[in-house]
C-alpha cells in the first residue's frame, strides 16, 4: 500500500489551511476594507488576526515537532529527483515563514505601543519596547512575508495538482 500521512498530520495540515486562510482574509479586511470610522469592528478584526497568528505559531510547533519525530515516507518511485528537491526546498520555506511571520507580527504590534490581548483574554506580554521606526520596517516585512507565504502556497497548490491531475502518481492522495 501507498504511504499515507497519519490522521494526525493531516488534521494538522489542514488546521494550518484553514488559519492561513482565514489570516489572508483578516489581514486584507483589516488593513483594504474597515474604514478608519469602524474602530469596533477595526479592533476585532486586528484582535482575532493577531490571536490566531498565536494559533499558527503554535500548530506549526506542533508540526515541526511531529514532522521531526515521524518523518514522512518516501516519495512513489518513479518521481524525479528533483520533484523531491523543490518539493522538500517548498515545505522548509512554508515552515519557516509561517513560524517567523507571526513573530514579525507580534514584534510589530509591540514595537507599534500595543500589546496583544489573546482573543481579549490573555495579555501576552511585552517583548519589545515602543519603537515607532522599528513598527515601519516590521510592518514592511510582515507585509512581504504575506506576499511570500502566498507564493509558497501557490506553488504547493501547483505541485500537489501537478502530482494529482497530470502525473497521478499518488503524492496527492497521500494528504487528502
Amino acid at each position: 500500500m501507498p504511504y499515507r500521512y497519519s490522521q494526525v498530520a493531516r488534521l494538522l495540515h489542514w488546521l494550518t489551511v484553514l488559519l492561513v486562510f482565514v489570516m489572508f482574509v483578516l489581514g486584507t479586511a483589516m488593513v483594504y476594507l474597515v474604514p478608519d470610522s469602524a474602530a469596533a469592528l477595526s479592533h476585532r478584526f486586528y484582535n482575532t488576526h493577531e490571536s490566531l497568528g498565536v494559533v499558527v505559531l503554535l500548530v506549526m510547533l506542533l508540526r515541526l515537532i511531529r514532522r521531526w519525530r515521524y518523518p514522512p515516507g518516501p516519495l512513489p518511485e518513479g518521481v524525479p529527483r528533483i520533484f523531491h528537491v523543490v518539493g522538500h526546498a517548498n515545505h522548509m520555506l512554508l515552515y519557516i515563514v509561517l513560524l517567523v511571520q507571526p513573530v514579525i507580527g507580534l514584534l510589530r504590534d509591540n514595537a507599534d505601543g500595543f500589546q496583544l490581548d489573546w482573543f481579549e483574554i490573555v495579555p501576552v506580554p511585552l517583548l519589545i519596547g515602543k519603537d515607532v521606526a522599528l513598527a515601519h520596517a516590521l510592518s514592511a516585512v510582515h507585509w512581504y512575508g504575506a506576499l511570500l507565504i502566498a507564493l509558497l502556497i501557490g506553488a504547493h497548490i501547483g505541485g500537489a495538482l501537478f502530482h494529482g491531475v497530470i502525473r497521478r502518481d499518488g503524492v496527492l492522495q497521500r494528504m487528502l
